[in-house]
């Protein structure tokens, strides 16, 4: 069996969550500047340069999976609401980081990650239905989220 890669639908879907990361990213950057100096860390907490690489892995899978949803034979309506879904945990995710670096409101972000949970939870189920691979690709984002939620509530209580 040959896989025939669609390049420009590819591509696209690579490049929507690397650019909303990239770009929430830029946004959060004044508020990030002197975080690790200024906020104390719960035990577990990674170096700051750890959270760039694994996010840009992340995305990688994201859109990996939108885009074996979005070629897939499925209905055309089913592939709608999964990719609605997905853009909707895509919007909350680029709004965390604002929350959470430069307004520095720790519990209102960990009750917007648990929003961004249920909406990656419900993003996994809807690609799983359509393409089992495509849900698989969602489980380190949810895991990593699952463990940025620890974080969040752990700094909201710490400082």
């Amino acid at each position: 069996m040959t896989v025939k890669i669609h390049w420009k639908p590819l591509l696209v879907s690579l490049a929507i969550p690397l650019g909303v990361g990239a770009l929430s990213a830029l946004l959060s950057r004044p508020g990030m500047a002197d975080f690790q100096e200024t906020v104390t860390q719960p035990p577990l907490s990674p170096p700051m340069w750890l959270f760039p690489v694994v996010w840009t892995l992340l995305y990688l899978l994201m859109g990996l999976a939108s885009y074996l949803v979005y070629t897939s034979n499925a209905a055309r309506t089913e592939i709608r609401k999964a990719l609605t879904l997905y853009a909707a945990q895509l919007a909350v995710n680029f709004f965390w980081s604002i929350f959470f670096f430069n307004f520095r409101w720790y519990l209102f972000s960990f009750l917007w990650l648990l929003l961004l949970w249920g909406l990656i939870l419900a993003t996994l189920f809807a690609f799983y239905r359509i393409r089992p691979a495509a849900g698989y690709l969602l489980i380190p984002y949810l895991l990593w989220v699952t463990f940025a939620g620890y974080l969040t509530f752990a700094i909201y209580l710490l400082n």
